[in-house]
């Protein structure tokens, strides 16, 4: 009987294991649709991820401008939502367990984008985001 009770919790987290994602996972993902939509592409960039970051852009929302809306100026840092609820960090130094989900990231990244931007975001400009949050 005990035996069972350890293979049960065994078998629950090699499910959880499997089912984990990583960022690298995920800008894998990420540049596997990028070459799709541009033959050009050659890797992603932190530095035109930082630029989308701190960009303040007219086709959103008018009280989200920029990432650092609700995002401040320092990705490793709490933000707030318009409401006044806490947002944890975006960086990956500070928040590792920030990136784990594609389908989580990506619901985050629609919604986002189009309160930001005013559009979704191509998966170039996905993947140059998550470059800078891995290296900040």
């Amino acid at each position: 009987m005990k035996s069972l009770g350890w293979m049960s919790i065994t078998a629950t987290l090699l499910a959880s294991t499997v089912n984990a994602e990583s960022i690298d996972s995920i800008l894998s993902h990420y540049a596997d649709s990028a070459r799709t939509e541009t033959r050009s592409f050659s890797g992603f960039d932190a530095n035109r991820g930082k630029d989308l970051y701190f960009k303040e852009f007219t086709g959103g929302k008018n009280d989200t401008p920029s990432c650092t809306s609700c995002h401040t100026n320092n990705p490793t840092q709490p933000g707030k939502t318009r409401a006044g609820k806490s947002i944890d960090p975006m960086a990956v130094s500070v928040n590792a367990e920030r990136y784990q989900s594609l389908k989580k990231t990506e619901k985050w990244f629609r919604r986002n984008c189009k309160s930001v931007l005013g559009r979704e975001c191509t998966a170039t400009e996905k993947g140059n985001f998550l470059t800078f949050m891995k290296n900040s």
